[in-house]
């Protein structure tokens, strides 16, 4: 069985000088290898050939008898904690489903290594108004505290 750490070692070499960066690497009990990668531009089939290449070059399929899958990750799966992943989505609208059971839909307009931000359509009652006011209110939420984070995807 192909060890996943050094599978990982061998795709972040391949990746070394790009703006490509993994989201995430999996190998079943049956030796079935899952790569998939982004960027801040897209994925082309060449980048995903790259990592092929490089994970074919470093791993005998004759004495490992493994499955390889090397994709880009889709625009309808839930953000992951990676820098790069929140930058991509920068400015987008997304849905929050947090640990506590609430959704919150709004606007991505921030993203740190601990903590990203949301901004949402609120009515907030405003002094000297009889109704309340339809605001932009900021929302900033741990990662930890977000069970799923997926972009709204407008036709």
């Amino acid at each position: 069985m192909i060890d996943k750490t050094l599978l990982t070692q061998v795709v972040n070499e391949a990746l070394a000088g790009t703006d490509l960066f993994v989201v995430s690497i999996a190998v079943s009990h049956d030796n079935v290898l899952d790569v998939t990668i982004d960027s801040l531009r897209g994925v082309t089939l060449d980048d995903c050939m790259t990592v092929n290449n490089a994970v074919l070059t470093a791993f005998d399929r004759d004495v490992e008898d493994y499955e390889l899958n090397v994709g880009s990750y889709g625009i309808s799966e839930p953000f992951v904690v990676k820098p790069q992943h929140w930058l991509k989505n920068m400015g987008s609208e997304v849905e929050v489903l947090t640990t506590e059971g609430r959704k919150l839909k709004g606007t991505l307009i921030a993203a740190t290594e601990q903590a990203f931000t949301i901004s949402t359509p609120t009515k907030v009652k405003v002094e000297g108004k009889k109704r309340p006011q339809l605001m932009d209110v900021e929302t900033v939420l741990p990662y930890e505290s977000a069970r799923q984070v997926k972009a709204i995807i407008k036709i």
